[in-house]
């Protein structure tokens, strides 16, 4: 499945989505940044409620092919310009991480 079709078969806000395209193979969550960029993998999804800069940092170095914002979390609109010059796609949900881990892997 690619972030374009698990954005539009579900109910995940698009934040940014400069790389459409990109598949997932696997979901990964957690909020401790230094545990993401050794333990999440290549086209993961990567679930967080983190909201800042760092996200975006860590998504790059991970190479992660989408990060999902849990629990309405929101991201500052240079944070969101910063996602889309260094083409990382950013989703959000009102869902708990745990439930959006559900709804992903019942997609995947």
């Amino acid at each position: 499945m690619t972030v374009y079709e698990l954005s539009q078969n579900s109910q995940f806000n698009v934040l940014t989505m400069p790389e459409p395209e990109r598949v997932i193979n696997g979901a990964y969550v957690g909020d401790l940044l230094s545990w993401v960029m050794g333990k999440a993998q290549y086209d993961n999804i990567w679930i967080t409620i983190m909201s800042n800069i760092n996200v975006v940092a860590v998504a790059s170095l991970s190479d992660v092919s989408c990060v999902l914002l849990a629990e309405d979390v929101t991201l500052d609109s240079e944070v969101l310009n910063t996602a889309k010059e260094k083409g990382i796609n950013i989703l959000s949900t009102p869902l708990a991480a745990y439930e959006a881990a559900i709804t992903i892997s019942g997609m995947i």
